[in-house]
């Protein structure tokens, strides 16, 4: 792949990436987020205005959504279509390298602190099973699981059937330039900045959207926030009446 195809295939990644975003935080709703929110930990924090409120909720969901959508959108993309692998016919597994000896199935993640203890254990799994599949193809079964950012370097153990590259060791292997990493990031050019003012305006509007509902449905008439409302919402084992859109 040469730099006008990656730099292509990058600008179609991140199209894809914030067509998501913007899809995402267009059809959140804000009933549905507060219920996952701690609301002690907000009154803690000595938080009074429905506008910080929103701020906070929005920012935290963000962050959380956009390191999932930008794992599939972008690093599983480019991983797939840099290495010139075929998308692997398992779960769990997203990108599949054959050659006449080896058979090497990866899943790509975004970063080394993605997984818990129960999801490796589950990725392990899924390697295991699509392992024992393929013992008919002769092949030496080679599970990797990359990370598109950070610096783990690991083989396997006796506990775990897979390897571990992140960052530059993992995009070295997919495409053998040790510089691949950084041209990720370079060939980016100034996409980002065209997408930003388009997901700026949906990210306003829902904004707007939430502070609306919040007053509506945990403001005092004073202005206050109705906390006990909010935690009764929250935690209550009855539940509490939205006020407003569904």
């Amino acid at each position: 792949m040469n730099q006008s195809e990656l730099e292509d295939l990058i600008r179609r990644s991140l199209d894809e990436f914030y067509q998501r975003r913007i899809k995402k935080l267009s059809e959140l709703k804000l009933q549905n987020v507060l219920r996952k929110k701690n609301p002690y930990l907000l009154r803690a924090m000595g938080v009074e205005k429905a506008s910080e409120i929103v701020e906070e909720i929005l920012k935290a969901f963000m962050s959380s959504s956009d390191e999932s959508i930008f794992g599939d959108a972008f690093f599983e993309t480019v991983a797939k279509l840099s290495s010139g692998g075929v998308v692997a016919p398992s779960e769990g597994v997203d990108v599949a390298l054959e050659t006449d000896t080896v058979y090497k199935a990866i899943a790509v993640k975004s970063g080394p602190s993605i997984f818990n203890a129960s999801q490796a254990k589950r990725q392990d799994q899924e390697f295991r099973s699509l392992g024992s599949r393929l013992l008919k193809l002769h092949k030496r079964f080679d599970p990797l699981l990359g990370h598109g950012y950070g610096r783990r370097f690991a083989d396997p153990t006796k506990d775990r059937s897979y390897r571990i590259r992140s960052g530059q060791a993992f995009w070295e292997e997919l495409t053998g330039d040790p510089d691949f990493y950084v041209k990720l990031i370079e060939l980016m050019r100034d996409y980002p900045q065209q997408h930003r003012l388009l997901f700026k305006e949906e990210w306003d509007r829902a904004t707007n959207r939430f502070e609306l509902d919040f007053l509506n449905n945990f403001g005092n008439p004073d202005g206050s926030i109705h906390w006990e409302k909010l935690v009764r919402y929250n935690s209550g084992k009855d539940q509490v009446k939205w006020i407003g859109r569904k």
